[in-house]
Order: structure tokens, then sequence, then C-alpha cells
């Protein structure tokens, strides 16, 4: 069984954003293998389902991105899932172009808060992630601002694109190995 988080905000004011990316991955990711997001618990929006015949568990955590960790940590605990082999993290990376991915096996978190909260809960920075790059912020804007702020017209097709290719990465991280999936999509766009 994987577990498949993607990292974001919760309400409204939050969708679409930059830093809700993961959000939107695994929205695609549901809708691409027919799993309802219906089911609240482990501090996360959940849905169950298969893709290529493994059991999946996609979720959205609710506690804000600060303190992500919480929500994975409680679907490890629960599921029992080895880090290192089952669990996929999706969040924003400022340091990768918009729409450009970066699959790793481990890492620090890089300056992201979500992840630092996750590597602070579980105590390992080695689980697998997709980076989805949502470009750099402009010079003298504020990074908050600029992370919680949304696409342009011509970053949109490009990020929808991204998630879909975020959706095949998956699969491929799932029925191949992290190996195949990395030179895959590791490439510059």
């Amino acid at each position: 069984m994987f577990i498949i988080v993607g990292l974001g905000n919760p309400t409204r004011e939050y969708t679409a954003t930059r830093h809700n990316i993961g959000f939107d991955a695994i929205t695609k990711i549901a809708d691409d293998y027919d799993i309802s997001l219906d089911m609240k618990k482990h501090k996360a929006i959940c849905g169950t389902g298969y893709i290529e015949g493994q059991k999946v568990i996609l979720a959205q955590p609710q506690t804000y991105m600060n303190l992500s960790g919480e929500s994975v940590r409680e679907l490890v605990d629960f599921y029992k899932i080895d880090v290192e082999e089952e669990l996929i993290v999706i969040y924003d990376d400022i340091s990768l172009d918009v729409g450009q991915l970066r699959i790793r096996t481990k890492g620090s978190a890089g300056g992201h808060n979500g992840i630092k909260s996750i590597i602070a809960h579980l105590g390992t920075q080695e689980f697998p992630r997709i980076k989805v790059g949502v470009g750099d912020k402009p010079k003298d804007w504020d990074l908050a601002d600029y992370v919680l702020g949304r696409f342009n017209n011509e970053e949109q097709p490009i990020m929808r694109e991204a998630l879909a290719h975020v959706s095949d990465a998956c699969k491929s991280l799932i029925t191949e190995d992290v190996t195949s999936a990395m030179n895959k999509y590791n490439k510059k766009i």
C-alpha cells in the first residue's frame, strides 16, 4: 500500500495558489484513478483506491502547511507503512522552473515548512517526494505573498501539464522503481 500526500493549506482562500500545488496534484490523481476524496480522518481529507492494482491512500492534510507532519505521522502510524518505500509527498518548490518536476528519495526541507514539519514528526528525511516547480519569486517580492499567489495565464497550461506528469510519476513510483521515475521525470522542461 502507498500513501500519497499532497501539501497545501485548507480553506478557500488558498485554493489554486502556488503553495497548494500538492493539493491540486492529489485532486488530479483522484480524478485520473476515480478515487473519491470523501473521508476526513488523520487530520486530512482522504480517499482510498487503486493505481495499477496497488492500494493507495490519497491525502490532503488539513492542518495548514506548517503542521503537515501531524497528519502524515497519523497516516503512517495508522496504516503502518514503510516511509522509505510507501510514502510519496508532493509539494511546491520555488527553486524549480514553473512546471518542472524533481523526484527525490530523501533530502532536507530546503526551507519548506511543510517538509520541515514532516521530517520533525517522522524523525527521518528519507521518504520519496515529488517537488513541483512553481518558479522563483520576483525580485523585491515577499516570499509568502509569492507562494500564496496564483499562477498567471501563461503559467496555467504549463501547470496543468505538470499535474498530469505528477500523476504519471506517482504511477511510475508505484509500478516501477524510484530510479525509473527519476530518469523519466527529472528532466528540465
